[in-house]
């Protein structure tokens, strides 16, 4: 029997195994990744102002009928096939790689999301944050994003007034990257912020680390840490200011 709880190294990388949290609804499926939970006897599930990363699953031709979040930044990344949405305030988008996401539900915002028949299957991360403020002016943002280049990091979304193309309204920054394999990045790092780290696909080892498919690092020190792709891997990264004021109530990312 392996043990499956998080383990640090004494650079204060923490990892975790892939989430045991899950739901399954058929044609759409979910696995809540919780950055909290890899920090033994931290008292929250979300780490700071960032709550859960989700690892979201949709078969062609899946309707997410209309609904409403409120209270939460949602962001979603999708790195191939395409996410379709729709909104009461008449919008009709297509989230696919050369594009991203931010809801930014606020007081309360309506939509659905789809795949048509014809779609690839669609595998995706929808990323919940939790603002600064309650009630805040609901809107969305949907915007290009710049074309990868292996072995370096995208800066896809930060708070208000960063140069990333998206912004959330707390202190949260969003990487994404592409690793050969045998190549080396360095971490996301801000002084005094600490960095969360996923997996999407492949493998990569986090200073001596191995973090394998969807498994996570966080990591709390501020010295620069290498990243390591022991096979091709994509992986996103997260800087978050673990002591930004927060709030609980939002619809999924509480």
């Amino acid at each position: 029997m392996t043990d499956s709880s998080p383990t640090q190294t004494q650079s204060r990388i923490y990892t975790a195994p892939r989430t045991d949290v899950s739901q399954n609804q058929g044609k759409f499926r979910i696995h809540f990744n919780f950055p909290g939970r890899a920090v033994p006897d931290h008292d929250d599930h979300g780490y700071g102002p960032l709550a859960t990363v989700v690892e979201s699953f949709m078969d062609p031709g899946t309707l997410i009928r209309m609904h409403q979040h409120r209270n939460e930044e949602i962001i979603s990344w999708v790195p191939e096939g395409v996410m379709r949405h729709d909104d009461r305030q008449g919008n009709e988008l297509a989230t696919d790689p050369d594009h991203l996401m931010v809801m930014n539900a606020g007081s309360g915002f309506w939509h659905a999301e789809e795949t048509l028949a014809d779609d690839p299957p669609l595998r995706m991360l929808q990323i919940f944050v939790r603002p600064h403020s309650l009630d805040l002016e609901p809107g969305i943002q949907h915007e290009p994003i710049p074309d990868p280049i292996a072995g370096e990091w995208r800066h896809l979304f930060g708070p208000e007034g960063t140069d990333a193309p998206l912004y959330v309204r707390n202190d949260v920054g969003f990487y994404d990257c592409r690793l050969d394999a045998g190549a080396t990045t360095t971490l996301p790092s801000r002084p005094g912020w600490d960095t969360y780290l996923y997996v999407f696909d492949g493998a990569v080892e986090v200073g001596d680390e191995p973090v394998g498919f969807t498994e996570s690092a966080l990591v709390t020190d501020d010295d620069d840490v290498a990243v390591t792709a022991t096979e091709d891997a994509t992986i996103v990264a997260f800087t978050i200011n673990p002591d930004a004021p927060i709030t609980r109530q939002g619809t999924i990312g509480r």
